[in-house]
């Protein structure tokens, strides 16, 4: 095996419950790592897995992502620690900070310091499934404990859940992929270039192990990547519309850090030009003008050889885990997709 896989739900297709559980087992006895399910202004990623981890009994279940707005600190860990406990332990914690344009315009919290957030959450989940009482003082959440008040922090009074549930985090700035070298177990960039995603990452990535506890391990490195096995140049136009909608749409014309990234991994009049195109309304212009290097070194893509290729470029550039989107809306050629990959892989 070249890297363990994990596989994306579209989080615009988890209401297909029987599909769902269809993929989930198939992925499940070809040997793939673990299946994830996202979610943005759509139904949530936590009971999309509930429902899996019922159906299934050894493949691993991630958020990609639970985002970090939506919920507190001690709902986000009590939820998790939930579904680790209904799972056997397969559970693992996928952590995000979305957008502006999600997280105001979908939940209406302002999107202020997600970074710190993102730090505290993390901090207050582990001692939450460690047990412990959840007296914290930081920037954003305070809770003395009812110190004030002559009484005693609260603990999370379930069982059977891990002290040590894996938290990846989705980040791309550098400041946040800092963060999350320094104190997560996972981390979860999108887009991912094998040519310059190295490059452009080093520093923070170095910055953060340096402070990093040696208990937690080494970081994962798990970049999500769309996949298609087959005819490579009609892979290339599916990976093309998802990634030019993202450097182009996924965000406003100073807030995208996807239009950013890919402009730090040297693309950048045609990044600009893509979102130019795209919030001037020219939506299928922006998918043509997204560059096919950019394209091409950001997915898997290709016949069965050309994908093996790929995985060891992903490998090589640093990723020990992957995690793709299967890009086809048709049930029967995602499972054959599934099939394909799962031979590239071994």
């Amino acid at each position: 095996m070249i890297l363990d896989i994990g596989i994306e739900i579209n989080y615009a297709e988890t209401s297909d419950r029987d599909g769902s559980v269809r993929l989930a087992k198939e992925a499940e006895d070809l040997g793939y790592h673990a299946i994830w399910a996202s979610e943005v202004y759509s139904y949530d990623a936590f009971t999309t897995l509930t429902y899996l981890a019922a159906k299934t009994s050894s493949i691993k279940l991630g958020t990609n992502i639970a985002q970090i707005f939506a919920r507190t600190p001690a709902l986000t860990a009590s939820t998790a620690a939930a579904l680790d406990q209904l799972s056997d332990q397969r559970f693992i914690l996928g952590l995000g900070a979305s957008g502006p344009q999600v997280i105001e315009g979908w939940h209406g919290v302002p999107y202020v310091k997600p970074v710190q957030r993102t730090r505290e959450i993390i901090e207050m989940s582990r001692k939450i499934w460690r047990g412990e009482r959840l007296e914290y003082e930081g920037e954003l959440y305070q809770l003395p404990g009812g110190k004030t008040k002559g009484g005693r922090g609260l603990k999370l009074i379930n069982a059977g859940h891990r002290s040590d549930i894996p938290i990846y985090v989705a980040s791309l700035g550098p400041v946040n992929v800092e963060m999350t070298a320094e104190l997560a177990d996972g981390w979860l960039p999108y887009p991912f270039s094998t040519r310059k995603g190295p490059e452009v990452f080093a520093a923070s990535l170095a910055a953060g192990a340096a402070k990093r506890d040696p208990a937690l391990g080494a970081l994962t490195v798990s970049p999500f990547a769309p996949a298609w096995i087959g005819d490579k140049a009609t892979g290339l136009a599916a990976a093309r519309a998802i990634l030019g909608f993202y450097i182009g749409g996924m965000g406003s014309k100073d807030q995208n850090f996807y239009n950013k990234l890919a402009q730090r991994y040297g693309y950048v009049e045609e990044a600009q030009r893509v979102q130019d195109l795209f919030l001037s309304g020219d939506k299928v212009g922006a998918i043509a003008a997204t560059p096919e290097a950019f394209v091409e070194e950001c997915s898997l893509v290709g016949d069965e050889s050309e994908v093996r290729d790929r995985l060891h470029a992903f490998r090589d550039a640093g990723a020990t885990e992957l995690l793709i989107a299967p890009m086809t809306g048709d049930a029967e050629q995602r499972l054959e997709m599934l099939r394909g990959l799962a031979k590239a892989n071994a």
